[in-house]
């Protein structure tokens, strides 16, 4: 038995390889150092979002911050970037996505709260001085906020098209390519609309962090068989005992580095060009 598991270290790392070649947090830079890496013309700061949510009796709460953080944290890497404190809360878990905010453990923002957050972040950066920040979200519910705060700062600061300052928003799952869902899935893929505390999930924690998946307390169960529209208040029994929409069976840490390593390197080269900046493998320390 595994559980209780050994809390991470330090939620905001990388992968350990990376980690060992100097930090690309914000949270680790002191202010000096930070001002003069925004005079260099730098590459962009990349803002991880996540949730405090339910992920089933395998998986830690905080998974979604931990995916968005660590996939932030490699891109920087190969954009010349640096990595801001992420939001480790996140927009109310709904039953067809996430299981449902009725669940425990399940800690959310109202959709104000999320979009002033991302509002004030927004403003904040690009007044230090801060030109291109990529938003990188890893709960599903958030998307329309942070979408609505970064409109709201934009119009606020006057920034219109055609200014060299901008935001790109992006959940990490819109660049797992349809050839590598053939390999993590080779028995199909089951939808984007039940991988709630399944396969993908799973994998990519036990490729980043191993120690706080317990495998051993997975269940599986079939997929969730939940109606199109949403009821409210929800219906409880509708939602899976254990959380998950779908269940884990199958993971595991190869197929966590591929999914992994595919979208960092995809997102990457998306970033690169859309800023038209120069391939970097490291972030060059001031």
């Amino acid at each position: 038995m595994t559980h209780p598991r050994r809390p991470a270290i330090h939620a905001e790392a990388e992968t350990e390889a990376e980690a060992d070649q100097g930090s690309v947090q914000l949270a680790d830079m002191d202010a000096h150092t930070f001002r003069d890496w925004l005079a260099r013309d730098p590459g962009p700061v990349l803002v991880p979002v996540g949730a405090l949510e339910q992920h089933g009796p395998h998986l830690p709460m905080g998974t979604d911050a931990f995916l968005s953080t660590a996939i932030a944290g490699s891109v920087a890497r190969r954009t010349g970037g640096l990595v801001a404190q992420p939001f480790t809360y996140g927009y109310k878990s709904q039953q067809k996505s996430g299981g449902g905010d009725h669940l425990p453990g399940t800690t959310s923002l109202d959709a104000a709260a999320l979009i002033h957050l991302t509002r004030s972040v927004t403003v904040s950066l690009f007044r230090q001085g801060v030109r291109r920040i990529v938003f990188v979200n890893g709960h599903f519910e958030n998307y329309q906020f942070l979408y609505e705060g970064i409109d709201l700062a934009l119009d606020g600061l006057g920034i219109r098209s055609g200014d060299d300052r901008s935001v790109l928003l992006l959940s990490y799952w819109d660049y797992v390519s349809d050839d590598t869902l053939r390999k993590v899935y080779p028995d199909g893929f089951p939808g984007w609309a039940i991988e709630h505390g399944g396969v993908l999930e799973t994998s990519l924690m036990l490729h980043l962090r191993p120690s706080l998946v317990g495998l051993d307390r997975a269940v599986d169960h079939p997929p969730a068989d939940l109606p199109r529209f949403d009821r409210l208040p929800v219906v409880p029994e509708r939602t899976p005992e254990s959380g998950c929409l779908s269940a884990p069976a199958g993971s595991d840490a190869v197929k966590g580095r591929l999914l992994f390593d595919q979208v960092v390197e995809d997102l990457s080269t998306d970033i690169r060009v859309e800023f038209g900046l120069e391939t970097s493998n490291h972030t060059e320390k001031a």
